[in-house]
């Protein structure tokens, strides 16, 4: 994305690119965690947490700063914007990841392990994928991937709705089952969450890229 950054702009680029790699890491920590029930690995994913959010704050502060210097034109007034959104949901995922390695070592300190995941690995693999392509829609100046991501998200609602599914019926099946499967339809919504951060972003870059609604375009295929 050479032509919108100016030099001063090259940090935020590389913090956010790196907020997302940080995210999109603790994101598959926190799922390690459950495949393994792994306590000492759920733990991990909360103090990795603390790094995502100081970037987010370096972010706020070069895009301020670069603001206040530089008074830019519109095209990269919209791509600062962008940053600071976008770093947003980045923050917030990796809220999510720690939320679920919260409620994964809640489960774990029960003594039992997580050996029941309903679908919640397909969720992570396509949560993840849309994180990565959301972020090489940023640096390549893709649009054409931000569309794409819009019909995974989709898959993802639905797999969050299996699980509400697979999971409520375990609680009416077993009562000694209601805390387990309890937080793992909240390890779900969670996952869900992840994608709508992910879509976001995707969405706030497609403007960036074309000045259109993602959701507008989406809208007129049908």
């Amino acid at each position: 994305m050479k032509r919108y950054f100016h030099e001063e702009l090259e940090d935020v680029r590389s913090h956010l690119m790196l907020m997302g790699e940080k995210a999109i890491a603790n994101v598959n920590l926190a799922m390690r965690a459950m495949l393994d029930s792994d306590l000492a690995t759920a733990q991990k994913v909360r103090a990795a947490d603390d790094r995502i959010d100081e970037i987010e704050k370096q972010i706020d502060d070069e895009v301020a700063r670069y603001i206040g210097l530089r008074a830019p034109v519109a095209r990269d007034l919209r791509l600062l914007f962008v940053a600071i959104k976008a770093s947003h949901d980045l923050e917030r995922v990796g809220d999510e990841a720690t939320s679920i390695a919260k409620r994964t070592a809640k489960i774990l300190k029960t003594g039992r392990s997580i050996d029941d995941l309903g679908r919640l690995p397909r969720m992570c693999e396509l949560a993840v994928g849309m994180l990565k392509d959301a972020l090489h829609c940023f640096i390549d100046e893709d649009s054409s991937r931000a569309i794409a991501i819009s019909e995974r998200d989709k898959e993802v609602d639905s797999l969050n709705r299996e699980n509400f599914r697979y999971f409520l019926g375990l609680m009416k099946d077993n009562t000694a089952l209601v805390d387990f499967a309890t937080e793992m339809v909240f390890i779900s919504k969670s996952m869900e969450r992840i994608a709508d951060h992910a879509q976001n972003i995707a969405e706030e870059v497609y403007y960036l890229l074309t000045t259109q609604s993602l959701k507008e375009v989406i809208a007129e295929k049908k």
